[in-house]
């Protein structure tokens, strides 16, 4: 009170007026800051706006700063005429402004009265610091990946011999997603696609894809795909956050990677289990794997029915042999029965004479047994042709199998002859009369052995 009353008293024949004043700050800072002289700041981007009137607004903060709120904040206004070709350029370096990122702008300072108001006016942006800084948080970013054991993490993940269930995170309707789908679909083969729509470019897009990889982790997916279609640096960067990074690192799915790259490869194309240069090379790579294994299960069936024709070809060998040994055998036994009777019948001759009576009576009785003995050698012969060829007939696969019975094997093509060797999950490949089934082992009951039959049961 005593001091108000005080100022009510004087006379402020010294007080300045607001313009006077404000002219004064931009005396002060004209001195202070000349246009003629290089002026460079170097500060952490708050906030930037790109308006639609072609300007762009930039807040810069020290990067030291604390983060309280008190950080003193300097007004940065790029002008349309000078924003245009800075961003021109950016975008040809792959770089976009955005919020955390540190530059260093040169321009002059300007007072702006009418606000009372200090603003900078950029001119120029050093691109060459900017990309060294991206570069060493990059390769920061790297050796911290590598510290944690995460770069060759999902690259130690199994990728299924035959992966027909594949997890894709992809923008829909872009190039890249039709190019990928475009392989899988012209391969002919059953692949099952679980697709996670994702945004690849912009300010949500690492959250997004993050999002698609989480989610297709427990899809029971042979495989996890990341794919897109191209770009520039700017366009990718995503590909080389930390959280994406991450993701794809401890996704507990092989994860394969087929960004269209414009350089370098990404962090997260170095941390995956495979990377490809394009979307198409992606899924090129993933239908020659399921075609590989197929044409390996083509081979080992042509195998079998080649040793099947070489099994058949040796028994109707053996038969023929056989054959020929029965008829060289029976014609031999004719003979030497020719012989005997041609010699008996000369001695009868000479012994007519004397003794007709008991000659006639001994030709007579051994004729009579001539004829059954050739008969029965010929019946057993032609019993014994018969036991051969049924048991050859017993033998043959093709005679088995349309009789009901069925051969199975494992995985590798070894013929099972029991259950013991079999674990839930097994892959069982079984050849019937008509053809050959695959099946996958669910239940495994043992058979005791003294119910076992000749064949096991299985039951997948």
């Amino acid at each position: 009170m005593p001091v108000a009353g005080q100022l009510a008293g004087m006379e402020h024949t010294e007080a300045q007026s607001v313009s006077s004043l404000l002219a004064g700050v931009r005396s002060a800072l004209a001195a202070a800051f000349p246009r003629h002289l290089p002026l460079w700041v170097r500060g952490e981007i708050q906030s930037i706006s790109d308006h639609r009137s072609g300007h762009c607004y930039i807040d810069l903060v020290d990067p030291e700063a604390p983060r309280d709120g008190e950080a003193p904040v300097l007004k940065v206004n790029c002008w349309r005429s000078v924003w245009a070709p800075m961003r021109a350029d950016l975008a040809r370096q792959g770089i976009t402004l955005e919020t955390g990122m540190v530059v260093t702008l040169r321009g002059r300072v300007e007072f702006y009265a009418p606000r009372g108001q200090v603003n900078f006016i950029a001119a120029e942006l050093d691109v060459h610091a900017l990309l060294g800084r991206l570069a060493q948080r990059r390769a920061a970013l790297l050796a911290a990946l590598g510290r944690e054991g995460l770069l060759e993490r999902n690259k130690m993940l199994a990728v299924p011999a035959v992966p027909l269930r594949v997890g894709l995170v992809a923008s829909p309707g872009t190039e890249g997603h039709r190019d990928f789908l475009g392989q899988l679909l012209g391969s002919g083969s059953a692949f099952e696609v679980v697709h996670v729509p994702a945004q690849v470019q912009g300010v949500a897009a690492s959250a997004s894809v993050v999002a698609g990889l989480h989610a297709l982790a427990d899809a029971g997916c042979d495989l996890v795909v990341l794919v897109r279609g191209g770009g520039s640096k700017a366009d990718l960067a995503v590909f080389d956050t930390e959280p994406v990074a991450r993701a794809v690192a401890t996704c507990p799915r092989p994860v394969w990677t087929g960004i269209g790259h414009s350089g370098d490869e990404s962090v997260a194309d170095v941390v995956a289990n495979r990377s490809f240069i394009t979307p198409t090379e992606c899924g090129a790579q993933i239908a020659a794997l399921v075609e590989d294994w197929w044409a390996a299960v083509a081979r080992r069936a042509g195998r079998v029915g080649e040793r099947a024709e070489h099994a058949l070809a040796t028994a109707a060998r053996r038969d023929d042999a056989a054959r020929h040994r029965l008829t060289v055998g029976v014609r031999r036994q004719l003979a030497r029965h020719g012989e005997r009777l041609g010699e008996r019948g000369e001695r009868i001759g000479v012994l007519a004479r004397r003794a007709a009576g008991s000659a006639s009576l001994s030709l007579a009785h051994r004729a009579s047994r001539l004829g059954p003995r050739a008969a029965g050698v010929l019946e057993r012969g032609a019993d014994r042709v018969e036991g051969w060829r049924r048991l050859l007939t017993a033998y043959d696969i093709e005679r088995q199998l349309e009789r009901g019975y069925s051969l199975t094997y494992d995985e590798s093509g070894r013929l099972l002859r029991g259950v013991g060797t079999l674990e839930r999950g097994s892959v069982l490949v079984s050849r019937f009369a008509g053809g050959t089934a695959w099946s996958t082992v669910d239940t495994i009951e043992q058979t005791p052995p003294r119910a076992a039959g000749a064949h096991g049961e299985e039951r997948t």
